[in-house]
């Protein structure tokens, strides 16, 4: 599992005084795909359009290269505003299966200082229900900290 308050202080050090958002979603990408073996692939997809996500930095296999708010799980996050903790990728309606291997995801919303949704944040496991409810309240807070202040 993850240590939380040590990735916190890691990614609070990496990212200080930086705006760029490309730049953050980089360096966030990084500390959190390697601070747990559980994350298959791990990264963005930003709002490039309305109703539009299109792939920002990530780790492992490819992703899919654009989402519309209307498909799959990174479209519910976008269309609703809220994390979308997916135990079986399988059983959720309209799931884009980016990669065969994928069993769960955790998809955050990512919001700027404007309140303003820029991206959502994706993680997919090849484990099946391998996201709590602790991930999910504290990746929010760490998005919440780079992006948001």
């Amino acid at each position: 599992m993850i240590d939380y308050p040590t990735l916190h202080k890691t990614i609070q050090s990496l990212t200080e005084g930086e705006n760029d958002p490309v730049a953050l979603m980089a360096t966030v990408t990084c500390e959190v795909h390697h601070a747990d073996d559980r994350f298959d692939w791990t990264g963005f997809y930003r709002v490039t359009a309305p109703g539009l996500l299109k792939i920002g930095p990530y780790q492992g296999w490819h992703g899919c290269l654009s989402i519309p708010f209307d498909r799959g799980v990174c479209g519910a996050a976008a269309t609703t505003g809220k994390v979308q903790l997916v135990p079986d990728v399988d059983a959720f309606p309209g799931h884009i299966a980016c990669a065969s291997s994928t069993r769960s995801e955790i998809v955050l919303p990512v919001f700027g200082p404007d309140g303003a949704l820029i991206a959502v944040f994706d993680i997919d496991s090849d484990r099946p229900g391998a996201f709590t409810s602790e991930d999910a309240r504290e990746l929010a807070a760490m998005l919440h900290a780079v992006f948001a202040l």
